[in-house]
């Protein structure tokens, strides 16, 4: 599969990224970003009439695809510089990682399902897009032995913040989060990691995504689907 150089639709794109700014997202590092992924490239041939609209759409294994809204409001929260060092825990169809790989320095990824997994990479690779690593683990766990991290962005939630999530932060590292018992009670989160060891969190509203599966998450028997 070689896919570098896949130019998208300009006029579907151009309709996302005008939603995107709609729904308050104004970094234009950001939307820069995801007007160079082709979203379609992420999903199946039967979806991609529906790539560019703000919809969830499935990727297999019982997950989806978040909102572009979702996926850049996220990526906005966590302030990525040039030079920075980012965990993914949730790699899904690689479509979050492709968009932080254009912003950071090194992305380090991990799923917990090796399908998801394996398919994502060839994506990217096919891409043209190689400043990452993936592995297929415990994403509650993070991935200690690249940590520390500039900052880490999580898309499935909790009932609180991963403890091993937040150690493996630098100084004035972000954590962006979504976290609550259940969907009708989840905020997505974003908590700073200060220089004193002090935790800064702030709120940015209800979200809705599913169980974060792992020793430091919940059962997985809970789990079915990623619909944020």
């Amino acid at each position: 599969m070689h896919l570098r150089g896949f130019k998208p639709n300009a006029l579907r794109m151009q309709r996302m990224l005008a939603s995107v700014k709609a729904a308050g997202v104004a970094d234009l590092q950001v939307l820069q970003a995801m007007a160079e992924v082709p979203r379609e490239v992420f999903l199946a041939p039967t979806q991609a009439v529906h790539a560019y609209d703000d919809i969830c759409l499935p990727i297999g294994e019982m997950q989806t695809i978040s909102m572009p809204k979702v996926v850049a409001r996220m990526t906005e929260l966590l302030e990525v510089k040039s030079d920075a060092k980012l965990l993914e825990i949730g790699t899904g169809c690689g479509y979050q990682t492709a968009i932080l790989c254009k912003l950071a320095r090194r992305v380090f990824t991990v799923e917990r399902l090796e399908n998801l997994s394996k398919n994502a990479v060839l994506r990217l690779q096919a891409l043209g897009i190689n400043n990452f690593s993936a592995k297929v683990a415990d994403g509650t766990l993070g991935w200690d032995i690249q940590a520390p991290f500039d900052g880490i962005i999580v898309t499935a939630a909790g009932d609180k913040v991963p403890d091993a999530l937040v150690k493996q932060l630098k100084d004035n590292g972000k954590l962006v989060i979504p976290v609550g018992p259940n969907e009708q009670s989840q905020r997505l989160l974003r908590v700073t990691k200060m220089a004193d060891n002090r935790l800064v969190t702030e709120d940015f509203g209800p979200v809705a995504f599913v169980p974060l599966i792992g020793e430091q998450g919940v059962e997985k028997v809970k789990a079915s689907r990623r619909i944020g």
